[in-house]
C-alpha cells in the first residue's frame, strides 16, 4: 500500500491530490503562523540545538569537494543559509527546496538572490536540476499523524528520489530509539531498519552520526567511499 493510500490509525484514504505526507506540510505552516520567522517557526524548540543540527548538516561535506553546490531540501525559512552565512562558510553555493509555497516565499523575499524550488520531487522527479550534496534537515523527525508504516515508505521513497539527485551525497536526520520515552508525533527509526534500508536500495557507503548530543541521528548517505 502506498504511503498516499495509508493515512492516520491505518485507514485507507483515496488517492487524490494532496499526499497524505501533506499533513507535515500544514503542521509546519501552523508553526510558522504562530511563531513566525524563528526556531519555533520551524518547530525547533531549542535554536543552540538547532545551529548544532545546521553544523551537522553541512559536515557532510567531504572538504576535498569544495567548491560544491548543496540543497536544502525542506528548507522552511533558509535558517540553514543564514547560519552559513554567519559562520562565514565558503565554497558550497546554497539553494533551497520545500513543499510549502508559503515558506518558499518568505525564503525568496529574504534572499532574492539565492535559488528556491517550490516542488514535491515524488510527484515532480524532473522538477529541479542534480547537486553536490542535498540536506533533509527535519523532513523526517516528525510524523504527526502519519502511521509509522507511512511515513517509513515516505522515507523511503524520498531518500531514494533524492539521492538521484545528488552527484557526491545526502544528510537527513531521524529521531533516535535509544530513548528514556518516545513520542507518537515523532519519527523514531532503529538504525538496523534504516542501515539494511539504505544497504539494499540506495548505497552501501554511509556515515551514521550520535555523537552531536541530540536525541536523533543523522546520516551521511555517499556515492563512493572517502
Amino acid at each position: 500500500m502506498s504511503v498516499v493510500e495509508t493515512f492516520a490509525h491505518g485507514r485507507s484514504e483515496a488517492v487524490n491530490d494532496d499526499p497524505d505526507y501533506h499533513v507535515i506540510v500544514r503542521y509546519y505552516e501552523s508553526c510558522l503562523a504562530r511563531h513566525g520567522d524563528t526556531h519555533r517557526g520551524v518547530d525547533w524548540p531549542d535554536v543552540r540545538d538547532a545551529e548544532t543540527r545546521y553544523r551537522v548538516m553541512t559536515e557532510v561535506i567531504r572538504r576535498h569537494d569544495a567548491p560544491v553546490t548543496l540543497l536544502d531540501f525542506g528548507c522552511g525559512a533558509a535558517h540553514l543559509y543564514e547560519w552559513m552565512l554567519r559562520q562565514g562558510l565558503t565554497g558550497v553555493t546554497y539553494s533551497g527546496l520545500d513543499l510549502s509555497l508559503k515558506f518558499v516565499e518568505l525564503s525568496r523575499r529574504k534572499f532574492p538572490d539565492q535559488t528556491f524550488y517550490q516542488a514535491d520531487l515524488l510527484t515532480d522527479p524532473d522538477g529541479i536540476p542534480t547537486f553536490d550534496y542535498v540536506v533533509m534537515n527535519g523532513v523526517f523527525t516528525e510524523k504527526r499523524q502519519l502511521t509509522y508504516p507511512a511515513m517509513l515508505e515516505y522515507l523511503q521513497q524520498l531518500v531514494r528520489a533524492v539521492f538521484e539527485k545528488a552527484r557526491i551525497g545526502i544528510a537527513f536526520n531521524v529521531m533516535s530509539k535509544h530513548v528514556e520515552w518516545e513520542r507518537d508525533d515523532l519519527f523514531h527509526v532503529p538504525h538496523d531498519t534504516l542501515a539494511s534500508f539504505l544497504t539494499r536500495h540506495v548505497s552501501r557507503h554511509f556515515v551514521m552520526r550520535n555523537d552531536y548530543g541530540l536525541y536523533e541521528y543523522t546520516t551521511y548517505v555517499y556515492r563512493s567511499p572517502g
